[in-house]
């Protein structure tokens, strides 16, 4: 496959950043979308020219840290992580627009690499349980129900990777903290939190800049992990009792 590249390319966080156009030849539509831009960096590097920085780490779906748009949709035209894209997807001549994720609180450090330390600073401020010193529990002390168990499951797949954010019109980070959130409320062991928790991270979540969220549903739809819209209705609803709680004390 013969492919034209145009490549977002930004020097630093404070310089002007354009689209730079390449041509890549000889791409096997088995690889991977990152081996592809791999391909084009050990070109790029035998000319002499500066790579493109691109966030990557296991490159198994699992981490979150690839984070590309491209030609407009966040990890591209396929339901899963741009790590696990293939270049199958694509046709011999097509041409690619790569670009960073677009939003205020994910600025742009190099090329393709944005600062996602926002999301660390949300958990940061409630992702957690109180977990006593000693001994791990055991395992089924807690009697967990199964439906419970199984929702929190679903939330705690969310890997962090901000196509929500992305893919967002408002630059919302709403699905995102409400999984974060969710995973934990549902569970006993998250109960003594529950309150601070849901009230502090969209504190933060606020605080980091994000967009409001209008519930346009194109963050469920980019999540490559699945985490569902009714997340978010879930997490207003907990954040709403706790602030009544909160309220009578």
């Amino acid at each position: 496959m013969k492919l034209t590249l145009r490549v977002w390319r930004q020097q630093n966080a404070d310089a002007d950043g354009a689209m730079s156009t390449y041509e890549v030849d000889g791409v096997s539509p088995d690889m991977s979308f990152l081996e592809m831009l791999d391909t084009l960096n050990e070109e790029l590097i035998l000319k002499g020219e500066d790579p493109v920085a691109f966030d990557h780490d296991c490159r198994e779906g699992i981490c979150g840290a690839c984070s590309l748009v491209i030609n407009g949709d966040a990890h591209g035209p396929e339901r899963t992580t741009t790590c696990q894209l293939h270049m199958r997807s694509f046709q011999d001549g097509d041409t690619i627009d790569i670009e960073p994720w677009r939003a205020s609180a994910f600025p742009v450090i190099k090329d393709l690499v944005v600062d996602r330390s926002a999301f660390d600073r949300i958990i940061q401020a409630g992702g957690y349980i109180t977990a006593p010193t000693g001994s791990a529990p055991e395992a089924h002390a807690t009697p967990v129900p199964k439906p419970d168990a199984d929702l929190a499951f679903e939330h705690a797949e969310c890997i962090g990777c901000g196509a929500c954010v992305a893919a967002c019109p408002n630059g919302a980070a709403m699905l995102f903290t409400s999984a974060k959130v969710n995973h934990l409320n549902v569970l006993p062991q998250g109960a003594p939190e529950r309150e601070t928790r849901v009230l502090d991270m969209v504190a933060q979540m606020d605080e980091e800049g994000f967009g409001g969220c209008t519930l346009t549903g194109e963050c469920a739809t980019a999540c490559p992990k699945g985490i569902p819209l009714v997340s978010i209705t879930s997490m207003n609803k907990e954040w709403l009792r706790a602030t009544r709680k909160v309220a009578k004390r």
